[in-house]
């Protein structure tokens, strides 16, 4: 199955180009958090690895659109960008411009951010792997936080509870600390609180602890708020 970044309303499948300023804004991120070993899945077409690591952060980003060749990838992340924000102005009722200012920023952002990965794909491209959820290719405990975005939740007319189940036990397998995602409604903006409720209590009863966390970013009318996993309290205890 094709497990895609984004997705507009019409259901056709973005790579998404994000920035460090908004990877900080959406996941509260603070330095000490940028100073660690960091997993960003799915990293799409985003700039985060490439920014953070100048921070001292040690940035993996996985996605399937990763196999691709570079200077295809990096072709595919600007027309994408462009596609994507289109399709944001058009419908800018449906979104709140507040951190961005106005399509046209939002728009400048995101090319600017698809022509740093493109940037690094080429100079770092071991920060790039190729793969997917529910199944990642690193031995547990890899990373000391893990940020997923618009992927779980986004994609709930595709992705059932079981897959959202599985990813979210594959994401706390290989993170030591927390793992954020964001954010929890869906590519409509429809919320998505019977099946965050129904995953809190799944895992807590494989001894993940979780919480929900206000989030300065609103893009999606009404999403300001994240999920967060905190560490398995299970694997705590056996390995102390």
């Amino acid at each position: 199955m094709k497990h895609p970044t984004e997705t507009d309303a019409l259901g056709e499948f973005l790579v998404s180009a994000r920035s460090l300023a908004e990877y900080r804004a959406i996941f509260e991120l603070t330095p000490t958090d940028l100073r660690g070993r960091i997993l960003d899945c799915p990293g799409g077409a985003a700039s985060f690895a490439a920014e953070a690591a100048e921070l001292g952060a040690q940035v993996t980003a996985t996605d399937p659109v990763h196999a691709k060749p570079a200077a295809e990838l990096r072709e595919l992340a600007r027309t994408e960008t462009e596609r994507a924000s289109a399709y944001a102005g058009a419908h800018r009722d449906r979104y709140r411009w507040d951190f961005y200012g106005s399509p046209d920023r939002h728009q400048s952002i995101r090319l600017a951010a698809a022509t740093r990965f493109g940037d690094d794909l080429l100079a770092n491209p071991d920060r790039y792997v190729a793969a997917q959820l529910p199944a990642l290719p690193f031995p547990d405990n890899s990373f000391d936080l893990a940020l997923s975005s618009h992927l779980l939740f986004s994609y709930t007319d595709r992705l059932d509870a079981d897959f959202h189940l599985a990813a979210l036990l594959e994401l706390s397998r290989v993170t030591t600390g927390e793992t954020r995602l964001y954010p929890l409604v869906d590519h409509t903006g429809h919320p998505q609180d019977d099946l965050v409720a129904h995953l809190r209590k799944k895992l807590h009863d494989k001894g993940i602890p979780t919480a929900l966390r206000p989030t300065r970013y609103e893009f999606h009318r009404g999403a300001t708020t994240m999920l967060v996993l905190q560490p398995n309290q299970a694997r705590v205890r056996t390995h102390p």
